[in-house]
This record gives C-alpha cells, sequence and structure tokens, in this order.
C-alpha cells in the first residue's frame, strides 16, 4: 500500500533564527531529510517538507521543537539534531527542552553539557538523588562523560571537596610488564579516558593544576584499599573489570558526604581467568537498596559517531545467533 503523501509549509517569525535552525548550509535540514526520509525546499523563513504523512508530521514537531530551544538561547548543534529525530522517533510526545535544556555543566569554551537521550536524563537525575549510582550500557552512551561532568559542577558548586577517579587496570589483551616504565607510566593509559574528559571541561591548564593539588586524582582501583573517602565525588569506570572483592572494596571505600558512580559494560569483560564481574554481582544485589539507583543504556543511547550504534548492533546480532 502506498503511504498517505503529505505537504507543509512552517513559517518562522524570526529569520535569524531560522537560519540558525537551518545550519550553516542547510547542514541540519540535511540531517533531517537523511534521517526522516522527507524533502525540505527552504525559502527564506519559510518551509515546505514533503513525504509520508508520519515522516513529515516527525519531521515538523523536531523543526517546531528546535525553533522553540533557540528562542530559549540553546545552542543547536548538528549532533542535537539527530539526536532529537532518534527521541521523536522513539516517543513522539516526547519534549526535546526537557532533555536538552537540563544543564549538566558549562566548559570553559562555554560549550553546555547536557543529557542528549531519555536514559541520559535519566541518569543525570538519578546521580542528583542518590548517592551510589550504577550506569550500565555500551560504549559511546556518555556513562562516563556525564558522571565526570557532573564530578566536575559539584566541585564547583561546592558539594564535594574533592573529585575521585579509579579504574581497575586490567589488561586487554596486553601485558602490563612489556609496557616501558615505572608502575605510574604503565597504568597511565588505563586512566587516559578520565583524563581526557577532565581536560575537555577543565581545559589543560585548570585541570592539571587541579591534579597536581591533589583535588582531582585520578588513580586505580588498587590504590583505593584501606582508604576512606569523605567529602568526595568518586567514579569508578570499567567496572566490569573489577573482581566481587574489587567491588565490595571500592564500595564499602565510601564515606560522609560522599557520592559514587560506578560504569561498566558487562558484554567487554576482560577478567584472566573467566573470574565472575564485580559489576553483574553488585547490580543484583543492591539494585533494591535505598539510596542505590541502577541506570542501564542501550544502542539507542550512543551519542557518538552514527556507526558506532550500527557497530553495536551488529555485535549483538552475532551474539544472539551464537546463543542460538
Amino acid at each position: 500500500m502506498t503511504p498517505e503523501v503529505e505537504t507543509r509549509e512552517l513559517r518562522f517569525d524570526d529569520n535569524d533564527l531560522a537560519v540558525t535552525l537551518y545550519g550553516d548550509l542547510n547542514k541540519n535540514l540535511q540531517i533531517l531529510e537523511n534521517g526522516a526520509g522527507v524533502k525540505i525546499n527552504v525559502r527564506g523563513a519559510n518551509l515546505t517538507v514533503n513525504g509520508s504523512k508520519h515522516d513529515v508530521i516527525l519531521a515538523v514537531n523536531l523543526l517546531d521543537q528546535l525553533y522553540e530551544l533557540i528562542g530559549t538561547g540553546y545552542p543547536v548543534f548538528s549532533s542535537d539534531v539527530a539526536f532529537g529525530l532518534k527521541i521523536l522517533q522513539a516517543n513522539a510526545k516526547a519534549r526535546l527542552g526537557k532533555i536538552f535544556l537540563d544543564q549538566v555543566y558549562v566548559t570553559t569554551t562555554n560549550r553546555v553539557i547536557s543529557p542528549k537521550t531519555p536514559n541520559q536524563k535519566i541518569y543525570i537525575d538519578a546521580i542528583r538523588n542518590n548517592d551510589v549510582v550504577f550506569g550500565i550500557g555500551p560504549a559511546g552512551t556518555g556513562k562516563t562523560y556525564l558522571s565526570v561532568a557532573m564530578a566536575v559542577s559539584a566541585l564547583a558548586n561546592g558539594s564535594a571537596r574533592s573529585i575521585i577517579l579509579a579504574r581497575p587496570a586490567v589488561e586487554a589483551g596486553e601485558k602490563l610488564g612489556f609496557l616501558p616504565g615505572d608502575l605510574a607510566q604503565k597504568v597511565d593509559p588505563y586512566l587516559r579516558p578520565l583524563n581526557d574528559a577532565l581536560i575537555d571541561m577543565l581545559g589543560p591548564e585548570k585541570a592539571f593544576e587541579l591534579i597536581d593539588q591533589g583535588t582531582i586524582e585520578i588513580a586505580p582501583l588498587a590504590f583505593m584499599r584501606g582508604r576512606t573517602l569523605s567529602n568526595a565525588f568518586i567514579i569508578l569506570d570499567e567496572a566490569q573489570n573489577t573482581t566481587r572483592e574489587q567491588m565490595k572494596m571500592f564500595l564499602t571505600r565510601i564515606g560522609f558526604d560522599s557520592q559514587a558512580v560506578i560504569t561498566g559494560d558487562v558484554t567487554q569483560v576482560d577478567l584472566p581467568n573467566h573470574q565472575k564481574s564485580g559489576l553483574i554481582q553488585a547490580e543484583s544485589l543492591l539494585k533494591d537498596i535505598n539510596g542505590i539507583g541502577v541506570c542501564h543504556f542501550s544502542k539507542a543511547d550512543v551519542v557518538r559517531h552514527p556507526l558506532v550504534q550500527k557497530i553495536i548492533h551488529a555485535y549483538e546480532m552475532e551474539l544472539n545467533n551464537n546463543d542460538n
């Protein structure tokens, strides 16, 4: 059956806002055309959207909401068009402003860090409302980056006096002993993603200043043993590579006026000798405890290059085929 063809015209009151909506060389409109399967014709501040009725309604909904966001001062980027389209495809009644306008932190380059998917919004709210939060899902879903942004925000507003970022230094196909340098130099590559996130938000000068002062500490998980971590925002990244004993050790380090975020991808466990992941056990044991939040992400939450979502899907299909 041939889908019903629809044509709708949009008239924007503010030409400058319309130009921002269109993007450089109408790039935002091209993304929308490709993603929604519609054809958009531009005549100044007026647009004509052609396509199947369902697709046109989707595109017009997105354009209206993005235009409204731009009117509030929100800097809509091409990525927001793609994220917004995914959100409205899943839920046509979703309000993008409730997600995109939840400002987590503003970087030194005045870039606003905010959630880009409904699950990211849930994750941010969970961190605000719980002392311990587990963020579980595939790579590229913003688990670590958003938790670091929340940590930097907590440091800036005084709700935390320090930030502690930890990762298990688990070997994924390479032996630490073959790497050059002392222990600190050997584990540095494992901690670099956390360092990169800090630099992106604070700028290299401020990030390294806070690290030198000890206000921000980036260390292997093993360095947490025997400590009590108070008045701190603590992040344990790549937690799928903790053993059960290590996870218990980490969780029992949390002191007064501290909160912890534990992130990981349970499909990428690199523990040797088929050891059980501490993250999987912790989620099962602790998910019903008041004050502990558990947030799950899927490939729909991937905010990296669009191909990353397709790559994750391909591997999921392969895994399902092998299970069958």
